[in-house]
């Protein structure tokens, strides 16, 4: 299986395809990353260094891969974060010329806005561009629930809120949505959840929550999640693998005490989770 991973990069911490490529290699996935900046870390610490790249930039180094033939085989185009109209463009551009050499092949989108607590804090244009012009050409998409409630016009709360955000946000292209960080207001205390919802159907699993943030949890999240639908072709085991390795990497950079992710020192989470989280069926 082959991705070619559109997303941020950084030096130090891990969010974007330094949180995205590792966990996937892990899992024996060959990923060609492709950066669109390539930062000293990430814009939570209110201050960074480095390059942001050009729509322009990100189409060469993609031809260039092309030119190798390196776009034949892949299977998955999976972006997070886009900065505006230049990347996500280019991003489309990608997606197009990787399905003309693989009719087969999906675009995973991660439509990074923000949450629930820290509301959007993305360009105001970027929401926009997302809901009009990135999410209908996806295949699989990994909003939270805050995202969720964006691209429908709604405000879902309840497990049944939820499911028909989910139905309405595939009746706009993409035939997969994972909403990560379910926080629905009957829920036992502490705990979230999160649900997948397909042409086959609609499951959710239930975790502990865990009390940190943590930049880059749903770039890992949404990158496992695209690799396991592709791999198994069940949305329920992809649900749980994900979980799995997710709330393992989450409880170790607790127990850590460190900001940035462990995410090297969990590599045993992304093959060979300690607990498994099974998800149940909804529909």
């Amino acid at each position: 299986m082959k991705i070619l991973s559109i997303q941020s990069s950084v030096a130090y911490g891990h969010v974007g395809n330094s949180a995205a490529v590792f966990p996937l290699q892990r899992l024996g996935v060959e990923v060609m990353p492709v950066y669109t900046v390539h930062f000293s870390n990430h814009t939570g610490y209110g201050a960074w260094r480095g390059p942001m790249l050009t729509g322009d930039q990100v189409r060469e180094v993609v031809t260039g891969i092309d030119e190798r033939g390196g776009l034949d085989d892949v299977d998955l185009v999976l972006s997070g974060y886009q900065g505006g109209d230049d990347i996500g463009d280019a991003i489309l551009e990608a997606v197009a010329k990787v399905k003309e050499r693989n009719p087969e092949a999906i675009y995973a989108c991660d439509p990074v806005m923000g949450n629930a607590k820290s509301g959007c804090f993305v360009k105001p244009e970027i929401p926009i561009l997302l809901r009009e012009r990135i999410v209908p050409r996806a295949d699989l998409i990994t909003p939270n629930q805050f995202e969720l409630g964006f691209l429908t016009g709604t405000e879902p709360q309840s497990i049944e809120e939820t499911l028909a955000a989910a139905d309405r946000a595939r009746e706009m292209g993409p035939r997969t949505v994972l909403v990560t960080s379910v926080e629905r207001p009957d829920r036992p205390d502490n705990t979230i959840e999160m649900m997948a919802v397909t042409d086959e159907g609609a499951w959710i699993v239930q975790t502990p929550h865990l009390p940190l943030k943590a930049n880059g949890s749903g770039d890992v999240t949404a990158a496992l999640f695209s690799a396991h639908m592709q791999l198994t072709e069940n949305p329920q085991e992809a649900l749980s693998k994900t979980v799995s390795s997710v709330y393992e990497l989450l409880q170790n950079t607790l127990h850590s005490g460190q900001r940035e992710l462990q995410l090297v020192q969990s590599q045993g989470a992304y093959v060979q989770p300690q607990h498994n989280f099974a998800s149940y069926r909804l529909r």
